[in-house]
């Protein structure tokens, strides 16, 4: 005979500040485990979402991003020149050659300075990214010191908005228009003519070369025909796999300081837990010597405190869950460990991490509940009635 859920869900009512505040302890947990998950699969979103499939970046063998490599004009000819190249309107190669630096610049509301990308790019870089959208002012004109900024950087950095001037290359440069790229790297970045900003940087070299595909399907010939040319010493990546490596070890950080943060809370929680099914036995034991000389069996009652402690655990994830979803209003920033350079990102709540927190939050209360249940099941029934 097995004790309706109802009486689990009584107990915990009856003890309603024992059961909030065991409860808030476990939701604290959840939102920890749940809010640094959000925060590596933000940033890894961010950085994937920053490239296209279609696309293609040759980069230098070796370099682990573009700040790093160098492409000889002589090679990124060579490269521009590959059949798999797409061809555009007005029969344009769909193929930017561009630079990538890093400047310093101070932020408007701190004044501390922060790593910001240079991006030097050609006529049909724009085109190559349909998710950058130019949202204020105009592009750039060929050949002057004229700059558009990432939406993020118009707004955290000084001399970014529209109209400003920044000052890098030992040169003044004109901020002309704002773009916004969604949820992408490129937000963190800024744009001017690539002639004019190997110039002003005095590098002979490209960072790398971006084309669009003629046909998805044609990556690996284009691929190994660059990678095993002698004139070359460059690599090929998807646009979407390249930018996935660039997050591969901040995620992979962030994932770790998570689990550890959890795992130390957690202990907190769980002993908590163990602690208030512990006074939960201690004061029905006259209770539970009725309901085993009515004849429910051990099992029955192991069953219901395990549910008691499930439901605790489960409540307490929901909260933290719930506190925790609102963390995708926030915009943050941090370095990029590939490129050195401060990016923009924000919390991404998946339904991975969603179940992943509330089977936490059920594994907690489990752990918490299981002595104290089974020393409830394991009462002598005269001695739990002579309690009284």
């Amino acid at each position: 005979m097995g004790i309706p859920y109802s009486y689990s869900f009584r107990n915990l009512w009856t003890r309603r500040l024992t059961t909030i505040l065991t409860a808030s302890g476990m939701a604290l947990v959840v939102f920890v485990f749940a809010v640094t998950m959000m925060l590596a699969e933000g940033l890894r979103k961010t950085l994937i979402d920053t490239g296209s499939y279609d696309n293609v970046v040759v980069i230098r063998k070796g370099a682990g991003s573009e700040v790093q490599s160098g492409v000889e004009r002589s090679q990124a000819s060579i490269v521009a020149g590959q059949p798999e190249v797409a061809i555009g309107e007005g029969g344009l190669s769909l193929l930017a050659k561009e630079l990538v630096v890093l400047i310093n610049l101070p932020k408007r509301i701190s004044n501390k300075p922060a790593n910001v990308v240079i991006r030097g790019v050609g006529p049909v870089s724009l085109a190559l990214r349909p998710q950058v959208k130019l949202v204020l002012g105009r592009m750039p004109r060929p050949g002057s010191a004229e700059v558009i900024a990432g939406k993020n950087v118009a707004e955290r950095f000084q001399g970014g908005g529209p109209g400003e001037t920044l000052r890098f290359g030992m040169r003044n440069w004109t901020v002309v228009g704002v773009f916004d790229a969604g949820n992408t790297g490129f937000n963190s970045e800024i744009w001017g003519d690539v002639d004019q900003l190997m110039q002003a940087f005095r590098r002979p070299v490209y960072s790398s070369v971006i084309f669009r595909l003629r046909d998805s399907s044609g990556f690996d010939s284009v691929r190994e025909r660059i990678e095993h040319d002698p004139r070359l010493s460059l690599e090929a990546k998807r646009e979407t796999r390249f930018y996935a490596d660039q997050s591969e070890a901040m995620t992979k950080f962030l994932r770790i300081l998570g689990i550890t943060l959890t795992i130390i809370f957690s202990l907190g929680a769980v002993i908590g837990a163990m602690i208030t099914m512990y006074a939960a036995v201690a004061n029905r034991t006259t209770e539970i010597g009725t309901l085993r000389a009515l004849g429910f069996m051990r099992s029955s009652i192991l069953a219901a405190f395990i549910l008691e402690s499930l439901f605790l655990g489960l409540l307490g994830g929901m909260v933290g869950l719930f506190f925790a979803s609102f963390m995708q209003l926030v915009t943050i920033s941090t370095m990029n460990w590939q490129t050195f350079a401060e990016l923009a990102f924000g919390f991404n709540l998946t339904f991975e991490i969603a179940w992943k927190s509330l089977l936490f939050s059920l594994f907690m209360g489990f752990a918490g509940g299981l002595l104290p249940a089974a020393r409830a099941a394991g009462m002598n029934i005269v001695a739990a009635l002579r309690s009284t």
